[in-house]
C-alpha cells in the first residue's frame, strides 16, 4: 500500500484516524501496531512474518541486554552481537544473496569453473528500513540511551509505525519512546500535519511522476546524446529529490497528526557547497544512523588522518551497497567516499556557499547520479559517453515525444524550488527575502488545498505510481 493509492487515500487512513481519535490514548498504540501490519500485508502477508519475527527478536535482545548490561556485560554483548548478526543476516539473505551468488559465478565462468545454481529471492519491501531501526534499538538500549523496560507494544509500533516504515525518516527509539506511551494529539498537530501531508503528496504526484517519463526515457536509449544524457540526468536529479523528500514530507505530517514529531531527513541539499555539506542535507536520517552506528564504532576521526579516511570510505561504500545490490551502486558509494575523503584531506568541506561551489558540488552529485539510475556499470558508462557528446548532440525521436510541455515546465519549476527561496523550503532570511518568504508561505497555504485535489485526481487518472526508495 502507498500513500498516493485510492486505498490509502479513501480507505485505510480514513478508518485509521475516525478509530484512532475515539480510542482512549493508552489503547492507542496497539492500533497503531495493528494498522502498521495491515498496511505492510497489504503487499505480501508472508514477508509480515519476517517482520513480526524480526521485530521479536530485537524486543527480546534488548529487553535481556538491559537487564544485563551492568550485572553480565559480557553476556550482554555476545547477545547484543547475536542480535545484530541475526538482523543483518536476514538482510543479507533477501538483499544480497543474489547478488552474491550472481557475483561469485562470474568469477567461476570467468575461471572455467561450473557456476553455482542461480538463486531468486523477493526482497521484502521496507527491510532496509527496519533492519536499522530494530539494530539502533538494542544498540541504544546497550548503550543506556533508550528505556530497557519498554513495553512489547511500543518497541513494535516503533519498528512498525506505517508512516515511516517503507522508507524513513529512520527513527531512533528514545525520540518518539514517550509518544508511544500514551499518543495524545491536537488540532495544531493535525493541521500542521495535514499541510504537511499535502505538500509532500505535490511534490511526489505533481513534480516527480512528471519527469519520471523523461528520465525514463533518456535511461532506455542505447545511446544517448548529449543533449539526452543531460535532460535526463537533471529529470533524474529532480525526480529523485521530489519524489524521496516528497514521501519524507507526508511521513512527517502524518507522525504529526498521530502526535509524533519526527526529524527532517532533507534540507535542500542541492544548494550544498560541497558533498561533505551534501551528506549534511540529503537523506539525513541515514547519514546520522550511519555515523552513529557505523562510523563512530569504527573509530570515526580519532585514530588519526589514515584512518579516518578508510572509515569514510568504508561508511560511504556499505551506504552504496545498502541501497542496492549491485556493482553500480557500489560504484556509487565509493565515488562519493572518495570525494569525501579528498574533501578532508583539502579541507573543503566547510567551503563557502557561491555560484561556482554549488554548482560545482551539484555536477559531482549528478554524475553520482547516473551510476544510482544505472542498471550496471556498462549503461553508467554509455550515459557518461552521451554527457561527453560522444553520440551527438541533439535529441532523438525516440527521446522527443517524451518533452512534452508539461514535462519541460515541470523540469524548469522544480529547479526554480530546489535553487531559490521558496515556500517549499523556505531559508533563514533577512529583510526582503525574509518577507517574500513569509507571504509565500501564506500563499501555499492557500493554494495546498485545491494543488492536492489536482494531485488526487492525477493519481487515480495515472493510477499506480510507486515511490522510488521502496526498492531499496
Amino acid at each position: 500500500m502507498v500513500f498516493t493509492s485510492t486505498v490509502f487515500l479513501f480507505v485505510f487512513l480514513p478508518l485509521f484516524l475516525t478509530v484512532y481519535s475515539l480510542l482512549p490514548a493508552r489503547w492507542r498504540t496497539a492500533w497503531i501496531l495493528l494498522c502498521s501490519y495491515a498496511f505492510y500485508a497489504w503487499w505480501r502477508p508472508d514477508f509480515a512474518l519476517v517482520f513480526i519475527g524480526s521485530t521479536i527478536a530485537a524486543y527480546l535482545v534488548g529487553q535481556h541486554v538491559g537487564r544485563w548490561r551492568t550485572t553480565r556485560p559480557r553476556t550482554a554483548r555476545r547477545l547484543l552481537a547475536f542480535g545484530i548478526t541475526l538482523q543483518l543476516g536476514t538482510l543479507a539473505y533477501f538483499k544480497y544473496a543474489e547478488f552474491g551468488i550472481a557475483s561469485l559465478n562470474a568469477v567461476l565462468v570467468a575461471w572455467g569453473a561450473a557456476p553455482l545454481p542461480a538463486l531468486s529471492v523477493i526482497l521484502p519491501i521496507g527491510i532496509s528500513f527496519y533492519v536499522f531501526q530494530a539494530i539502533s534499538y538494542m544498540v541504544d538500549v546497550w548503550r543506556d540511551d533508550a528505556p530497557d523496560r519498554a513495553r512489547f507494544v511500543d518497541v513494535a509500533a516503533y519498528i512498525a509505525l506505517f508512516p515511516q516504515l517503507i522508507a524513513g525518516p529512520i527513527v531512533r527509539y528514545k525520540t518518539i519512546a514517550h509518544v508511544l506511551a500514551t499518543p495524545r494529539s491536537s488540532a495544531a498537530l493535525v493541521g500542521e500535519g495535514a499541510q504537511r501531508f499535502m505538500l509532500g503528496f505535490c511534490k511526489k504526484v505533481l513534480v516527480a511522476d512528471a519527469l519520471a517519463p523523461v528520465a525514463d526515457g533518456a535511461f532506455a536509449l542505447a545511446s544517448p546524446t548529449a543533449a539526452e544524457a543531460w535532460l535526463g540526468v537533471l529529470a533524474f536529479a529532480a525526480q529523485l529529490f521530489f519524489d524521496f523528500s516528497g514521501y519524507s514530507d507526508m511521513a512527517i505530517g502524518l507522525g504529526l497528526i498521530l502526535g509524533f514529531r519526527f526529524k527532517e531527513n532533507f534540507d535542500r541539499p542541492y544548494i550544498a557547497a560541497s558533498i561533505t555539506e551534501f551528506w549534511r542535507r540529503w537523506h539525513m536520517s541515514l547519514s546520522r544512523w550511519l555515523r552513529d552506528y557505523l562510523y563512530i564504532p569504527l573509530g570515526g576521526n580519532r585514530l588519526g588522518t589514515g584512518r579516518t579516511y578508510v572509515n569514510l570510505m568504508l561508511v560511504m561504500l556499505l551506504g552504496g551497497l545498502w541501497h542496492g545490490a549491485a556493482w553500480a551502486f557500489v560504484a556509487w558509494g565509493a565515488w562519493h567516499g572518495a570525494l569525501l575523503v579528498f574533501e578532508r584531506w583539502r579541507g573543503l568541506g566547510d567551503r563557502p556557499r557561491s555560484v561556482a561551489t554549488v554548482t560545482g558540488t551539484f555536477m559531482l552529485v549528478m554524475i553520482g547520479w547516473v551510476l544510482f539510475r544505472s542498471t550496471d556499470l556498462t549503461h553508467a558508462g554509455g550515459v557518461y559517453l552521451g554527457m561527453l557528446g560522444v553520440n551527438g548532440w541533439g535529441v532523438s525521436p525516440e527521446l522527443a515525444w517524451q518533452l512534452s510541455p508539461r514535462a519541460l515546465v515541470t523540469l524548469g519549476v522544480a529547479y526554480v524550488l530546489i535553487w531559490f527561496p521558496t515556500p517549499v523550503a523556505p531559508e533563514r532570511a533577512r529583510g526582503l527575502a525574509a518577507g517574500l518568504a513569509s507571504g509565500g508561505t501564506h500563499l501555499l497555504r492557500w493554494s495546498l488545498l485545491p494543488l492536492f485535489v489536482l494531485g488526487v485526481m492525477r493519481a487515480i487518472a495515472d493510477s499506480f505510481s510507486p515511490f522510488l526508495y521502496f526498492r531499496f
